[in-house]
């Protein structure tokens, strides 16, 4: 018994190595830091909102609509009057609930499908497989728009949408990664213990496949904003007067001619933000790749 309790113990400990040189690394990375620093910039504008707001982001005033940058309105009105830079602040808060929200929804479902599928394998796994690769084979953002079709305009079903879209990206993930941890040692070492294969796969195995998980949830932060973006530019998302990004380039772009701030500090702002999730995304999955940062 002695042996199976130290390798175990080993791996313990193996992980807590790895993840103190995750942190090391990720410190020397400067574009993974400049990521970090435009997300803490969006998040403290997304939890200040109503702090940081000059105006009420709802309020109109038709006698100054579309008035360009001033030092009143640093970022100028919309066509009703409204105040674009508290709009966008409170634009974050919608895309970043959106982003976490939805992809927190592909993490719950996706995950324990993808462990289940890769562990147990046989025609559960057949099954599932042959369910994910008809659900990859549409577009994401396409089966997000089905799926609020079906649902309903309005930001908690944009949330539903994305996440759906989500759940077939974590399920093969998940699955390929429980497929080459499940013949570890540890794994077997586990066995012999007597432990059981629930908590084989939360305990042993799910633990070394947070890696590319968390790689990926990063990523797909930045695309669920994105596509939450598109569907608000089609109409499909947040509804007036809501101020959501994707609907505020909508409306823009019908006054791109005679007040393009409409629609450049939105994009702007979903530029930045999709940026600084890709940037953290890259210094993860560089920091997480033991052969890179050998190489380094």
């Amino acid at each position: 018994m002695s042996e199976p309790v130290s390798t175990c113990r080993r791996e313990e400990l193996k992980r807590d190595t790895e993840f103190r040189q995750v942190l090391m690394h990720l410190r020397r990375n400067r574009g993974a830091m400049v990521g970090l620093i435009v997300l803490a910039v969006f998040l403290i504008c997304a939890v200040f909102a109503p702090l940081l707001a000059p105006y009420d982001p709802t309020d109109s005033n038709l006698g100054r609509a579309l008035e360009k940058p001033s030092a009143e309105h640093i970022l100028g009105t919309d066509e009703l009057g409204r105040d674009s830079f508290s709009r966008i602040l409170f634009g974050s808060r919608i895309s970043l609930a959106i982003g976490l929200i939805s992809v927190s929804i592909g993490l719950v479902v996706g995950v324990p499908l993808g462990a289940l599928s890769g562990f147990y394998g046989g025609k559960f796994d057949l099954f599932m497989q042959r369910l994910i690769d008809i659900l990859i084979a549409f577009p994401g953002i396409l089966l997000a728009i089905v799926v609020v079709t079906i649902l309903g305009v309005g930001v908690e079903n944009v949330m539903i949408a994305v996440g759906v879209a989500s759940i077939p990206i974590y399920t093969r993930l998940v699955r390929g990664s429980v497929l080459s941890v499940k013949e570890e040692g540890y794994v077997a070492a586990a066995r012999a213990l007597g432990i059981g294969n629930t908590r084989i796969i939360i305990r042993h195995i799910l633990p070394n496949c947070l890696g590319p998980i968390i790689v990926q949830s990063t990523f797909q932060i930045a695309t669920a904003i994105l596509w939450a973006a598109g569907l608000g530019f089609l109409g499909l998302g947040a509804q007036p007067p809501n101020p959501e990004w994707g609907a505020m380039l909508s409306k823009g772009r019908e006054y791109i001619r005679v007040a393009h701030h409409l629609t450049t500090y939105p994009g702007l702002a979903i530029l930045l933000m999709v940026l600084g999730f890709n940037l953290v995304g890259d210094g993860l999955r560089d920091a997480l790749d033991p052969k890179f940062r050998k190489s380094r």
